[in-house]
């Protein structure tokens, strides 16, 4: 099977993890699509849930599909959020943010009882850092962040849409990727980056995944994270 093949298939195997009466949290991503049109169509057919969505392109997605949302101050709990990564190492740790909605998705998933994982094949590695790693940053001072970035030797590099201008996340932020092809320490990391004033968030999901779905050419693969 394509990639497409494969994110479509682990997309609608997800669905079925989601039960009657369920609070569901909704990911964003090529993967997350598959998932969406899947669940539309088994709410269409009378599965009774509610959603909250970790961006606005998911939210109008499954307005179009008649999925039923709220917003997430409006729920008092999530009972499982199903998302993609952009990679996952060999201790359930992950990158996310590839698609900048990160906060966002970090938000949703802290506050989900459970998180599982959707991603082809090609997403699981041994460790993490080949992709780079997104952090959502505040335009105001952002100049002298990226500077702090560059003499840590973390290799910054503004993320550009397709006008040339800085990427706009759903939060009107920008985004900074570290191209840092190998990341031996991610707790290490996380940890500093969560000090440095101008990151509203990185994209080091650790500790957080419980269920991991991935796409292999004979079929998706279910792998539980037991800790």
């Amino acid at each position: 099977m394509d990639q497409n093949e494969l994110k479509k298939a682990v997309g609608i195997k997800s669905v079925d993890f989601i039960k009657p009466q369920m609070t569901v949290g909704l990911g964003t991503g090529s993967t997350v699509y598959y998932m969406v049109e899947e669940l539309g169509r088994r709410v269409q057919a009378g599965l009774k849930i509610q959603c909250v969505t970790t961006s606005t392109r998911t939210w109008d997605q499954a307005e179009k599909l008649g999925i039923p949302l709220k917003k997430l101050n409006d729920v008092d709990h999530i009972d499982l959020t199903i998302d993609g990564a952009d990679e996952i190492d060999k201790n359930f740790q992950g990158i996310k943010g590839g698609g900048g909605a990160h906060t966002y998705e970090k938000t949703v998933a802290l506050n989900s009882q459970r998180n599982l994982w959707i991603v082809d094949q090609s997403k699981m590695v041994t460790t993490l850092g080949q992709f780079p790693l997104p952090l959502e940053v505040n335009p105001f001072g952002c100049q002298q962040l990226f500077q702090r970035l560059e003499k840590e030797g973390l290799k910054p590099a503004f993320r550009i849409d397709k006008q040339g201008n800085n990427l706009l996340t759903d939060m009107k932020n920008y985004i900074i990727d570290l191209h840092l092809g190998q990341i031996k320490h991610p707790h290490l990391l996380a940890d500093w980056l969560d000090h440095q004033t101008g990151i509203i968030e990185h994209g080091l999901f650790l500790d957080l995944v419980n269920t991991v779905v991935v796409g292999c050419d004979d079929g998706p693969k279910i792998i539980e994270n037991i800790r």
